[in-house]
């Protein structure tokens, strides 16, 4: 049985892991010929992604893992 200590402890790690990863915010999606594109935010930077990379990028991977190249403003 787990002590109330390392309970805390567990929890604690749990806080941080979740304030570590990158918030990802959806500013834009496009659904077109049947290809769903999304312009997320992330750290201050905009990228134009598919679903996949979305989910990765949910899932806690950075842009610069993904070798993503920011969106440009035309």
């Amino acid at each position: 049985m787990a002590s109330p200590v390392a309970r805390e402890n567990s929890r604690r790690a749990a806080v941080k892991k979740a304030l570590d990863r990158h918030k990802v915010y959806v500013t834009a999606q496009s659904f077109s010929g049947g290809t769903y594109r999304a312009r997320v935010l992330v750290d201050g930077e905009a990228y134009w992604v598919d679903e996949f990379r979305l989910s990765q990028l949910r899932q806690g991977l950075s842009p610069a893992e993904l070798e993503l190249t920011p969106a440009t403003d035309d």
